[in-house]
């Protein structure tokens, strides 16, 4: 035999392999460079607080919050949640001051966005 067959077994294996790598793109364009989560086309900085006593209270700061806003949001909610995750086993958590609020009740401190909240275990 001189050619290839194109079976449609083949076929199917190519069209997934074609679908995986691109998927592979789009999840590295979600990552900058240095493996940091990008949140509405930006970087943010993030720390969390959780109490000693009572690791599942916690208080998040997104440094620069004025970049974009949806994006310091957003960012808040994820290092919450990995936290939670981290130290609760579950992503659930019970918002005092989170990252839904309307824009007029959300909590600054400078440029900072700051959010609380308590995790929730399974």
């Amino acid at each position: 035999m001189t050619g290839a067959r194109h079976t449609p077994l083949r076929l199917l294996g190519l069209a997934l392999c074609a679908t995986l790598a691109l998927s592979a793109c789009s999840r590295s364009q979600a990552l900058s460079k240095n493996k940091r989560p990008v949140f509405d086309g930006q970087l943010f900085r993030m720390s969390l607080a959780a109490e000693k006593d009572a690791p599942a209270n916690f208080i998040v700061a997104v440094k620069d919050a004025g970049k974009s806003l949806a994006g310091a949001r957003d960012a808040g909610r994820y290092e919450a949640v990995n936290h939670c995750i981290e130290y609760f086993g579950s992503s659930r958590i019970d918002w005092i001051n989170g990252p839904d609020a309307p824009d007029e009740a959300l909590q600054f401190q400078g440029s900072d966005l700051v959010f609380s909240g308590v995790c929730r275990g399974w």
